[in-house]
């Protein structure tokens, strides 16, 4: 499965539940989907909270999925393709240097 079959199975996942809707207590607008991913970012880091080990694999997958179905969501939503700008991004990163 590519980011775009995956982006279409969560772009089902979303309508199904109603939350593409207009009038959706989960407004799917560009500004809400970037929070999501921070607030589900936030929940990946709470999982190194004081450790540097993975103490619950599965725990962090869940919130590792969360974080990558808000960003496909807001790239499909942006009407960004994620795949090519992954592919510019390290294109241009490997022209970068780091001190």
């Amino acid at each position: 499965m590519d980011i775009k079959q995956l982006t279409d199975e969560i772009n089902r996942f979303v309508t199904d539940k109603g939350w593409y809707a207009p009038h959706s207590i989960f407004p799917q607008t560009p500004r809400n989907i970037a929070a999501s991913i921070a607030v589900e970012a936030a929940e990946v880091l709470e999982h190194f909270q004081f450790t540097d080990e993975v103490k619950n694999r599965e725990e962090l997958a869940g919130e590792l999925a969360d974080v990558a179905n808000y960003l496909f969501q807001l790239a499909y939503l942006c009407e960004i393709d994620l795949e090519q700008a992954i592919l510019a991004k390290l294109k241009v990163n490997y022209g970068r240097t780091w001190e």
